[in-house]
């Protein structure tokens, strides 16, 4: 009988599962490489286990690649609905009027990325384009649309923000980013007909996936992330 070959160093789960988490961001340019099917289907098979109340599941994912991912860039881009213009009619996902400390954030995200691009503040035009880039999905080879059935509450929407997370995370596991986009939510209009969305499923967001083009400058900055005195309450 052998013995175990105990030369190789253990595993370290926590250094693994926290790259996993830390390493994950909103890349926004993707290289034109394939993702195949079963690797989708293997990320999707992880997530479903998040957790959700009374275990209701309430996440649908409609997977585009191909001519049905260009139709939906088409429709939206086709429009002529400028997305200054695009009503969120569906729900709400930012205040009417921003304030601190969630306006200095948003602000200084805005101004490093624009920045990165060289897109100076008064460059609307090019600001515009940028924006529409989500409407190509970054140019990855796989789109996500993801949907929620407007008839739950807002407990089902935490839920089914856990589920989303969890793609993102299994996906880094893999070697592949994303970038989670709610930009396609007040497009909905456009999305339902070329995927057969039912009227009773808000589309919440769309979800670009598959590997990152590291030679561009916008996925070359990191955002920063506040220190846990600003938001942790320690009560003993």
């Amino acid at each position: 009988m052998l013995a175990p070959d105990n030369s190789s160093p253990p595993v370290d789960e926590t250094a693994i599962i926290d790259d996993a988490i830390t390493s994950r961001r909103s890349v926004r340019a993707f290289l034109p490489d394939p993702v195949d099917d079963a690797t989708i289907r293997d990320i999707l098979t992880v997530a479903s286990r998040a957790p959700s109340g009374t275990n209701m599941q309430p996440w649908k994912v409609y997977v585009t690649r191909g001519e049905k991912k260009q139709a939906i860039t088409d429709a939206i881009l086709n429009s002529g609905i400028r997305a200054e213009k695009a009503k969120w009619d569906e729900y709400k996902y930012y205040p009417d009027k921003f304030f601190e400390p969630y306006y200095a954030r948003r602000r200084a995200v805005g101004v490093a990325l624009y920045g990165a691009l060289g897109i100076g503040k008064r460059d609307v035009d090019l600001m515009r384009a940028q924006h529409d880039r989500n409407f190509v999905f970054f140019d990855a080879p796989v789109g996500m649309i993801f949907t929620i059935d407007r008839r739950l509450n807002q407990g089902s929407w935490m839920d089914h923000g856990m589920f989303l997370q969890s793609i993102m995370i299994a996906a880094r596991a893999r070697g592949l980013h994303t970038c989670p986009q709610a930009a396609f939510a007040p497009y909905h209009t456009q999305i339902r007909p070329i995927l057969g969305i039912p009227d009773e499923e808000i589309v919440t967001c769309g979800m670009a996936i598959g590997y990152e083009d590291a030679t561009k400058p916008e996925n070359n900055w990191r955002t920063e992330r506040a220190a846990l005195e600003e938001f942790v309450t320690f009560v003993e």
